[in-house]
This record gives C-alpha cells, structure tokens and sequence, in this order.
C-alpha cells in the first residue's frame, strides 16, 4: 500500500497465487495463466516492443549533455542536433530510440541506463573537483608554510646579529646618532606633509561635494526609473490582453486578406478567360453565320438542280449523257452537302459547349462576387470591431484606475482594522490576565470553604460535650454565653492542649476559620479572661 500511495499506477491487477489459500505457495502456471488472461504479459511485450518513454529536446539536452559534452559545438545549436550528436557519441544503439520532431522516444529500460552513465559521469567529474580542491589547498598550505620558514630564519639572522653587536660601544653610539641626524629634515618634512595635507583636504572637499551632487542625481534617477518601471508594468499588464486580442484580430484580418487577394487574382484569371472565350464565341458565331450562308447558297442550288432534274426528266431518254452528267453533278452535291450537313452539326455542338462554359463562368462569377460581398463585409465588421477593442480599451483603463484607488482605500482600511485588532489583542491579553486572577483568587475561596466545610465535624470530634469535665466546665459560664459559644470557647482550650503532633495536619487551628462566624472579638477577649 506505501508502494501505490507513492506511485501513480494506471490499474491494479490481483493475482491469486494459488487456489488452497496457502501462504507462501504460488503456482507457476497459476500465475502464468491469469498473466496472458489479463492481457499484462501482452502489454509488457508491447511496451518492450514500442518506445514508451519519451522526452522533449530541449530536456534531454539539458540533463544529458554532460555524457558527451565534446560532441556539443559551443554556441547556440540546436536541441534536436545536440541530442542526436550526443546518441552518437555514448554509442547507443540506433534500434533503442527514435528522433522526432519536437521529442526522442526510448525502449524500456534505456533511461535507467542514461541515467545509470549520466551518475557516474557526475561521480568522476565530482572526484576530480574534489581531488583540484585539495590539491589547491594543499599547494597553498605548503606556500604559506614556506614562507613561514624563510620569515623565521631571516627572524633569527637578525636576532643573531643583534646579540653580537648590542655591547658594542661604536653600535650603541651608531643607535644615539641615527635619530639626530633626521632632526633638521623634520621641519621641512613637515611642512610638506601639511602642505599635502591642505591640498589633499581641499581636493577632498571637492570630492565629497561633487559625490553628494551625483548621490542626489543617483537620487532622482533611481526615482524616476522606478517610476518609470511601475508605470511601465501597470501599462504592460493593463494591454496584456488588449494586445493578445489585437494580435488575434490583426491575424484573422491577415488571413481574411490572403483570402481575399486570392479570390481576386482567381478573378482576374477567370474575367481574362471569360474574355478569351467571349472573343471565341463571337469568332464561332461569325463562322456559323458564314456556315448558314453557305448552306442556304447549296440549298438554293439543289433546289435549282432538283428543279433542272424534273425538268428535264422527259429528255432521260434522249439525253443520257446529260443525265449522267447530271447525276455526277448531283452527287457531288450531295456529298458536299453532307460534308457541309455533319460540318454545321459539329458546329451546332462546339457552339452548345461554349454556351454551357459560358454559363459556368457566369456562375462562377457571380459565386465569386457574392464572397467578394462577404469579405467586404467580414472586413468592416473586423473594423467595427477594432474600433470596439480600442473603445474597452479606453473603458478598461478607466476601470483600472477606479480599481488602483479602490485597492488603495481597502489598504488604508485594511491598516485601520489591523490597528483596531492589535488594540482588541491587548486588551484581550488584559482580561485573560484579569481572568486568571478570578480563577486563582476563585480556587482559594473554594479551598476555603472545604476547609470550612470540614471545620464543624473536626471541632465537634475535639472538644465532645458528653465528658463530665466538660459539662463542669461548662456549667461555670455565664447564663449570658450561647451553648455555641461555650463550644467555641471550650475547643480553644482543648486545642491549646493538644500537643503539635497531633493536629492533624493543620497548619492554622481549625477554629481560627470558624470564630469569626460565632463571637465578636470583644465577647471573644471576655470569655477566654474569665
């Protein structure tokens, strides 16, 4: 359970291990048969078959470029050349993975093994940092402590030298000189030190004056930076959104456009066709008319032949070389009208083609001018709608600065009503005290009531009133004193009686706490005197 919790697991497969219920036994092909069952044996060899894990370029080129970093060129490279660069070095197996457009894929187990290479990589790059460390330290250490010796030495030559030379007369009179041969350069000395002094002091008057004078330009330019850095974000942050929609209206307006300019260059085209065909058209109109012309002129004529033929039908007999004639001239012209018959169908059907891709044009046209409409139409509604955007533009920044001054009236109040819950914590903090006051003086008074409580039963068990001296005693009172004050008074010469180790524990007398309830001081003072 602390596995599942701590993973993300897609499903849960239960495996019974075996049918008896037995711990510790499982049954081999049990197991095996609810694996296939459950299709996870299928999905284990599917998984190990395709490339389940994946990860995008720059990633990979990020925690894995340190395995072959001399395989980077320095500089801006790519992601996708970086990581193939680098699964070319480590030598990996080009069946292991796949390159993809934004992402590499990788087999089962593959990252466990870039990762297991990219450790080590890290274990020796970390060895030799600590082992450069060290040997920095060490070579240091060895510097200082060089150093040290050539000091003592040169210590100790110089301490030599003295020793040999302190008792000398000429060394001691050499020591008594040497101060008071610098005694005449002292003034002199002096005075330039001074002079240097004024000079220096003047010079540091000028400094000091011209470092305030650019503090205080620093001042102001660092004020009217962060000015100018506020007032940026706030218009940064109020057009955020204005310039995303902007930026969406201006590529819908672009792509509208391209749109556009298509339509019109299709057209063009298509107007330059529609005028090449209309030129054609007139071209074929033209020949048909020819065509007709022509025909009616053989029509004419083979209606004056046919005419000569039933005229000259009586002549057959008597004039067939003329008929022959005229039958070859007969047919002739029957061939040539025919020729002239399928030459003015074929031109009936060219005609009726051009007429359909007429119309088609036509339609296209028209079809091209309603989406002309339309765009003409998207376009200013895509005005009208800039001219919306800039207007809540405008409402927007007026809505921001009602908010600013909002924002700065609920700080002040926000100010006002921690100050009134510190004053509210204070004096709460005052009456929990007062409280626990109450509470101690109030656990005092209950501790004197029980003992109060426990007074009587204590008082009647010291002083019983059933012994004969008692009764004696009491009967010598006065016939003034109460039996309750008899009782009282009687306790008090028995408890004066008692000697301290049998008072059960009592640091004050019992009756102390009672008298006050049964006498007043003054009958009190006159009983016990009497």
């Amino acid at each position: 359970m602390a596995t599942l919790r701590s993973t993300a697991p897609h499903f849960v497969r239960c495996i019974i291990p075996n049918e008896t219920k037995s711990p510790g036994v499982i049954d081999a092909a049990l197991v095996m048969h609810q694996l296939t069952c459950n299709g996870v044996l299928e999905g284990i060899r599917i998984c190990r078959k395709g490339f389940p894990n994946r990860m995008i370029y720059p990633d990979f080129k990020q925690r894995y470029t340190i395995l072959a970093a001399s395989a980077v060129p320095k500089g801006f490279v790519d992601a996708k050349k970086v990581c193939e660069a680098v699964l070319e070095a480590i030598q990996l197996d080009k069946n292991d993975y796949r390159l993809g457009n934004t992402k590499v894929f990788f087999r089962a187990g593959v990252l466990g093994r870039l990762e297991e290479m990219r450790d080590d990589r890290l274990a020796k790059i970390v060895t030799w940092l600590q082992a450069s460390i060290r040997w920095y330290l060490s070579k240091k250490e060895f510097k200082k402590l060089q150093e040290q010796r050539v000091a003592l030495l040169v210590i100790q030559r110089n301490l030599r030298k003295f020793l040999q030379l302190r008792n000398w007369l000429w060394y001691k009179l050499y020591i008594k000189v040497k101060p008071l041969l610098s005694m005449a350069r002292v003034e002199d000395e002096m005075k330039e030190l001074e002079d240097k002094l004024k000079k220096a002091l003047e010079s540091l008057e000028k400094e000091e004056k011209l470092r305030k004078d650019l503090e205080h330009q620093n001042v102001k330019l660092l004020q009217e930076k962060n000015d100018m850095f506020l007032q940026l974000d706030s218009e940064r942050t109020g057009a955020g959104d204005l310039e995303e929609r902007l930026a969406k209206t201006v590529s819908i307006k672009n792509d509208l456009e391209g749109q556009l300019q298509e339509l019109q260059e299709r057209l063009s085209s298509e107007e330059d066709a529609h005028t090449n065909l209309s030129s054609t058209k007139k071209k074929l109109e033209g020949e048909i008319s020819n065509l007709k012309k022509e025909l009616e002129d053989l029509q004419l004529v083979i209606q004056k032949a046919e005419q000569d033929k039933a005229s000259k039908d009586h002549q057959i007999r008597n004039l067939n070389d003329e008929i022959a004639h005229q039958d070859e001239l007969i047919n002739k012209l029957n061939r040539e009208k025919k020729q002239m018959q399928e030459m003015g169908q074929k031109t009936g059907e060219d005609l009726q083609a051009t007429e359909d891709k007429l119309n088609h044009m036509n339609k296209v046209k028209a079809k091209l001018e309603s989406t002309l409409d339309e765009l003409e139409d998207s376009l200013s509604r895509e005005k009208k709608l800039r001219g919306d955007v800039e207007k809540n533009k405008r409402k927007v920044e007026g809505d921001l600065k009602l908010a600013q001054e909002a924002v700065a009236d609920l700080e002040k109040n926000k100010k006002e009503l921690e100050q009134g819950l510190q004053r509210k914590e204070k004096e709460m903090s005052s009456l929990a005290a007062k409280l626990e006051d109450e509470q101690s003086l109030v656990a005092k008074l209950q501790k004197q009531i029980k003992e109060l409580q426990a007074v009587p039963s204590l008082f009647f068990s010291l002083c019983p009133s059933s012994s004969p001296k008692r009764q004696q005693e009491s009967q010598n009172f006065p016939p003034r004193v109460t039996h309750c004050e008899r009782r009282v008074i009687l306790g008090v010469h028995f408890w004066n009686a008692q000697p301290r180790g049998s008072r059960r524990g009592y640091s004050v007398s019992p009756l102390a706490l009672v008298l006050p309830y049964t006498l007043t001081p003054s009958r009190l003072v006159t009983f016990l005197g009497s």
